[in-house]
Order: C-alpha cells, then structure tokens, then sequence
C-alpha cells in the first residue's frame, strides 16, 4: 500500500512514521509513505496558502489553488491512482469497519486542512470523501491522518508479528475486546482467572466472548445497537 499526505506540517508525521508497527511495514516492504508540503505550491513569495473567508468571520481558510495543485501533482507520482480522503469534522466518522474498507486500497490520499478548514470548492471540486475521526476539533487535519495510517496499516497482511492479533481487537467483531493476563500468574493478591490456565481452548473462546460482551454492555452498550448482544 502507498499512502500520501498533504500537509503544511509534513515534519509531524517524522516521528509516528519511524516507529513500531509503521517503521516495519516499511522496511518489509508493505507500506511506502510520501509526505508533501502543500505550501510548495503556494504561487507568491510569502508561501501564501491561506486566506480571509468572504463574507466575513474569524480566523483564515485554505485556498484552493495551492491544494488542488498539490493534489494533481501527488496524484501523479504514482501510476496507482489514489482514493482521495479529506480530513475534516464534516465527515463520516472513522471506525474499524471503515479502516478494514481502507486497507483494501491499493493507494490512499489523505489532505490534513488548517485553520478554519477548506474553501468549499475543494471538497467538491475533488472529489473526496470525508472522514473525521470523532466529534471534536483539532488544531489541523494531521493527527487525524496519523490515527487513520496507523489504524490501516495494522490491518495489512504481514504488518503484526501475529495475524490473529488484529481479529481480536477491539471493535474487529463490533464488542470491546476481552481482559488479557500474563505472568505472574498473583500479582499482589491479584490472581489470574483459573479458567486461562486450564488448557481447556473452547471454555477459554466461551470465557473470553462472555468478557468481551459483559465489557461492552457495561462501557460502550452504544455498539451493542448494530452488534451481537446475545
């Protein structure tokens, strides 16, 4: 999978993309990454990228030329044409049935905004979905592009040492995922469930789906509407 980023603050995505899980898939060859400045795109001498909203209102909004020049210079430096995705509060909220779909591309193009957001005419004029990844605001669009990498990039094939590892997630089957335990077997009186050290596989599956419902039902019973409650 390639994944671009447009971005006026590329330097941020240095550090998440060096490490762990997103350093890996790199270097096994899984994932390439490219970060792009959009205010190389910028067409005066202030690397102007942004200005005041017609109409009246505070703070700056993005103008569209330096984005949609970025963009269709990005959309070329690969022969795979990418889904483009705006990062945005306007957008279809991000969830792990959302990540599974994303993993499935080939490529992704993924436009972090500023300030007070985007000139309409990108996001029509683009064409791109829209995604938020929850209903707050954020100072910019690139924590959101590191939520969504890191939470694709897991799901690829070969990216976790264990691939059952992202099957038992949380959210994978719409539940929160069950208590884990490891050594010692008594931590300050704290003792591990006698059923994880019985060996018994299918009264361990049973205890573990029982967990994960009984955790749902009581932190997040909101899943429990589109999921399996039984």
């Amino acid at each position: 999978m390639r994944i671009d980023v447009l971005t006026l603050f590329p330097q941020m995505f240095e550090s998440p993309l060096s490490c762990s899980i997103l350093k890996r898939a790199q270097d096994n060859g899984l994932l390439e990454t490219a970060l792009t400045d959009i205010r190389d795109f910028s067409t005066d001498s202030y690397n102007k990228v942004d200005d005041k909203p017609y109409g009246g209102g505070p703070g700056m909004v993005m103008m569209p030329g330096p984005v949609f020049d970025c963009f269709e210079h990005v959309q070329k430096l690969s022969p795979e044409e990418g889904r483009p995705i705006l990062l945005t509060p306007q957008g279809q909220q991000f969830d792990q049935a959302k990540a599974l779909e994303l993993a499935a591309e080939k490529r992704l193009i993924l436009i972090a905004g500023k300030y007070e957001g985007f000139d309409e005419r990108i996001r029509t004029g683009l064409g791109a979905e829209q995604i938020s990844i929850g209903d707050y605001v954020l100072s910019g669009g690139e924590l959101a592009a590191m939520v969504i990498i890191d939470a694709v990039v897991r799901l690829l094939a070969g990216a976790l040492g264990d691939e059952d590892s992202a099957k038992d997630d949380s959210f994978s089957e719409g539940l929160l995922e069950y208590p884990h335990y490891t050594r010692p077997e008594v931590f300050r009186g704290m003792k591990v469930p006698e059923i994880l050290l019985s060996g018994d596989h299918a009264k361990i599956a049973e205890w573990r789906r029982h967990k994960s419902l009984e955790r749902t039902k009581k932190w997040r019973p909101d899943l429990l509407r589109n999921g399996d409650s039984t």
